[in-house]
């Protein structure tokens, strides 16, 4: 029996080199990984038919020999032919394959999958490079959002709905038409006096260093403005933090608010309870990372408190996008009734932030753009924020892409992404 061993570097090369040495029809004895590749062993299908047993031709009924009993030549009939047999047994083998074919059978397919994504990952690398002579308005669109700090994600879903044919138009009315869907689909709170008069009870929420303590005591100089100090009180959970709870307690001397503590969800009900005719109640929650645990515990604390409460989650306009986009899914388990976007006047970006705000729909209420209370806090304006994304741009920037790395950095986002842009190509 001649059997061949081929020790490729892959199972697909093996195969290849199967097919040329022992023919098409080969059949497969083993195969195992080793040092350096795969090891596959094999031999012709000639050697299995000389394995066969010589056939043997019996007689039939008709045949048989007079003396032989009728009950012989009926057995003998039913004697099943060797050469049938041993067939038989090779196409089960062929049809069921051992533990060793199976694992060839999913090393080949994993070959295949990876071939695809390579010629997936080619093709929209040709797309992409292709799109500023192809599409000058797009290409000009999918720069400046990527610059401004933008996600992939929405610049894409932008240039799939820009429009198309003679309505497209040039580069500049890109921009423009980019620019106001921005501004359209950016949700603001468009004054503040439905907040101020309906009053209610307010939690500031969000990540250690985005602001909220700061941010509360602005809020509360608004509110005392407008209502007084009499109808105004102030909560902590930040009993963690060193000199959190105090730093509040002097923002409420200065205010001539109270300041409670609470430590657990009973402590929150009973303060609430016992404040029922304050007309606002500003809570400062303890800040921790979007990925600790006790995010959770938060939220359903305030969720128990037997009162409605509006949580406003506060996101750090100079943290990364990622970053952002982990705090929103982290808060966001039981819903959020806006945000409020702090540092705007450390960030040198607000692009991340406004792309956070916009693919989660989140109604942005304020901006705080520095430590001062109160007047280091304004409403959200459509049309300053998209302007300011945009104008902080700056060509010196070690981040900045040009058009000829555009291509190498959306070639390489999701699949399912790519398709849709290489198909309004």
């Amino acid at each position: 029996m001649n059997v061949k061993r081929i020790v490729a570097k892959t199972s697909r090369e093996a195969m290849r080199q199967l097919r040329e040495v022992l023919g098409p029809d080969a059949v497969i004895l083993s195969n195992r990984a080793v040092d350096g590749g795969v090891e596959v062993l094999a031999i012709p299908a000639e050697d299995i038919a000389a394995m066969a047993p010589p056939v043997v031709d019996m007689p039939t009924p008709s045949q048989a020999p007079a003396a032989m009993p009728r009950e012989m030549a009926v057995n003998t009939q039913r004697e099943p032919n060797p050469e049938v047999t041993f067939k038989r047994r090779l196409v089960e083998r062929v049809a069921l394959p051992s533990q060793e074919g199976a694992q060839l059978a999913k090393s080949v397919i994993s070959e295949i999958k990876m071939m695809q994504s390579r010629l997936e990952n080619q093709l929209a690398d040709l797309a992409w490079r292709d799109l500023p002579g192809r599409d000058p308005s797009g290409a000009t669109l999918m720069r400046d959002m990527l610059a401004a700090g933008f996600s992939a994600t929405l610049a894409r879903e932008l240039l799939d709905s820009l429009p198309r044919g003679e309505e497209r138009g040039d580069a500049e009315q890109a921009q423009v038409w980019m620019r106001n869907t921005l501004m359209k689909r950016l949700q603001v709170m468009q004054n503040e006096t439905d907040m101020l008069d309906s009053g209610g009870v307010f939690a500031l929420m969000g990540p250690t260093g985005a602001g909220k303590t700061t941010t509360t005591a602005k809020l509360a100089a608004r509110f005392v403005v407008r209502h007084g100090a009499g109808k105004l009180a102030l909560l902590t959970t930040d009993s963690y933090r060193i000199g959190g709870h105090e730093q509040l307690r002097i923002y409420g001397k200065i205010l001539g608010v109270t300041v409670h503590a609470v430590r657990d969800a009973a402590d929150l009900r009973i303060a609430l309870k016992e404040l029922r005719n304050k007309h606002t109640v500003l809570i400062d929650t303890v800040g921790m990372s979007q990925r600790d645990q006790a995010v959770a515990e938060q939220v359903e604390m305030l969720c128990q408190a037997e009162h409605p409460i509006k949580r406003l989650l506060l996101l750090n306009a100079t943290s990364h996008g990622d970053t952002l986009d982990e705090v929103v899914r982290a808060y966001q388990s039981r819903g959020l009734d806006g945000c409020i976007l702090s540092k705007v006047d450390e960030a040198a970006s607000l692009g991340p932030a406004l792309d956070c705000a916009i693919r989660h729909q989140l109604n942005v209420h304020y901006l705080a753009t520095g430590q001062r209370v109160p007047e280091d806090l304004h409403l959200a304006n459509r049309q300053y924020l998209i302007h300011r994304a945009f104008k902080t741009r700056t060509l010196s920037s070690p981040w900045q892409l040009d058009d000829s790395e555009l291509a190498f950095a959306l070639s390489g986002q999701p699949t399912q992404h790519r398709e849709s842009a290489v198909s309004h190509g």
